[in-house]
C-alpha cells in the first residue's frame, strides 16, 4: 500500500500539516525540518498528489463544514460565524450534514470532500481513529470545534468548568436535592460533551459531601420538548429536586414550560439554570452558563485562514471562556419538604 501523508509525518516526528507545508515550499518551515520531511517522504517513496497540491493553492475557493446537526440552534449559529468570516475573506462554504448514521458512513465511504475544498472544518462530530486518518489524508488544513484530531487546528470550550460552575451556583444558593436534565446520554454516536458535563455534576456534587441520586438524573436530548418531559419526570419523584441543571438552553426552556403548566414557578418553587446562554435565555430571565457561539466559528475561520496562507507554523488550540450569567430563574433555596 502507497505510503500516506500520515506516514510521512509519523517518520519526520512532525505534524501533517508541517509535512505539507514542506513539500509544498511555503514559508514558516526551518530548513532543518524540510530536510527531514522531505528525507522521509523519499524513504516511503512518498510525493503530493497533484489535487492535494492543487487545492492547498486555494484554487477552489471552498471550505467544508462537517457536522452532526445543520438544524439545531447551537450549530447554526457556528456556522453563521464561520460563514461571516470567509466570505469576508471570498471563501464559500461547502455544507456537509452527517447527522444520519448512514449518511456519516456513506460519506465516510466515498469521501466526496476531495478535489472540491482548499479546507475543512468539523463541528463537535465523534470520529473514530480511521475516519480521523481519513480526513487528515485529504491533506489540507483542517480545523475542529470539541472533538480532537491529532495535526489538526482546535477549538473548544471547558465543558467541564462550564458545567462546575453551574451546580456550584445552586449549592451555594443552599440548593442540596439538585437534578440533572441530560443530553444526548447514551447516544451510540459518542458524543463526549453531555456526559462531560454530567461527570461535572457529579464531581461537584461529590466535593460538597451531597450524596449522588441517579433518580434525579432525567434525558432531555438537547431538545425542548424532550427538556419539558425530563422536568415531569423530576417532579413525579417523592421528593423532587429544588433545583435543576439543564446540559443546554434549550432543555431548561422545555423544564420552564413544565414548571408553569404546572402551576410552579423558576425560582420560587424550583431554581433551574442552563448551559449556552441561547438568544431567548434573556427573554424568558433564564440563568445560565454562556458560551460565545457564533464567535467559535469565528475562531475555526481565522485558523484556517492562517493555515491556508501559512500564517500558522503549527496548529494551534484555542479554549474559549464560558462565564455564569446570572438571571431571574435561580434563587436561595426555601423548600426542604416535597413539593405537594
Amino acid at each position: 500500500m502507497a505510503a500516506s501523508i500520515i506516514d510521512v509525518a509519523r517518520r519526520a516526528e512532525v505534524s501533517t500539516a508541517t509535512v505539507s507545508r514542506a513539500l509544498r515550499g511555503l514559508p514558516n518551515v526551518s530548513e532543518a525540518t524540510r530536510e527531514r520531511v522531505l528525507r522521509a517522504a523519499e524513504e516511503l517513496s512518498y510525493s503530493v498528489s497533484p489535487h492535494a497540491s492543487s487545492l492547498a493553492s486555494g484554487r477552489t475557493g471552498t471550505v467544508g463544514v462537517v457536522l452532526p446537526f445543520v438544524n439545531r440552534w447551537f450549530y447554526s449559529q457556528v456556522v453563521a460565524g464561520i460563514d461571516t468570516v470567509l466570505r469576508a475573506n471570498d471563501l464559500d462554504i461547502l455544507l456537509y450534514n452527517l447527522g444520519d448514521e448512514r449518511v456519516h458512513e456513506r460519506f465516510f465511504a466515498r469521501m466526496p470532500l476531495r478535489r472540491r475544498v482548499d479546507a475543512l472544518i468539523v463541528l463537535n462530530l465523534p470520529l473514530s481513529a480511521s475516519e480521523s486518518e481519513t480526513l487528515v489524508s485529504l491533506e489540507v488544513p483542517i480545523a475542529v470545534l470539541g472533538t480532537r484530531i491529532p495535526g489538526c487546528w482546535h477549538v473548544a470550550i471547558d465543558n467541564a468548568e462550564g458545567a462546575s460552575t453551574a451546580v456550584r451556583h445552586l449549592i451555594n444558593l443552599g440548593h442540596r436535592r439538585i437534578g440533572m436534565i441530560t443530553g444526548a446520554l447514551g447516544d451510540p454516536r459518542g458524543f463526549t460533551t453531555p456526559i462531560v458535563r454530567q461527570h461535572a455534576y457529579r464531581t461537584v456534587l461529590a466535593q460538597a459531601g451531597i450524596p449522588y441520586d441517579p433518580d434525579l438524573e432525567a434525558p432531555g436530548h438537547l431538545g425542548i420538548e424532550e427538556g419539558a418531559s425530563a422536568m415531569a419526570q423530576l417532579l413525579s419523584l417523592p421528593d423532587p429536586p429544588t433545583a435543576v441543571f439543564a446540559e443546554s438552553d434549550q432543555m431548561a426552556f422545555g423544564a420552564l414550560r413544565t414548571l408553569s403548566r404546572m402551576g410552579l414557578r423558576a425560582p420560587d418553587d424550583v431554581s433551574v439554570i442552563g448551559f449556552d446562554d441561547h438568544e431567548t435565555a434573556e427573554l424568558l430571565d433564564l440563568t445560565t452558563i454562556a458560551q460565545p457561539v457564533s464567535h467559535q466559528g469565528e475562531l475555526l475561520a481565522r485558523q484556517i485562514l492562517d493555515a491556508l496562507s501559512g500564517a500558522s507554523e503549527e496548529p494551534t488550540r484555542v479554549v474559549v471562556p464560558t462565564r455564569l450569567v446570572v438571571r431571574g430563574t435561580t434563587g436561595a433555596c426555601s423548600r426542604s419538604a416535597p413539593l405537594s
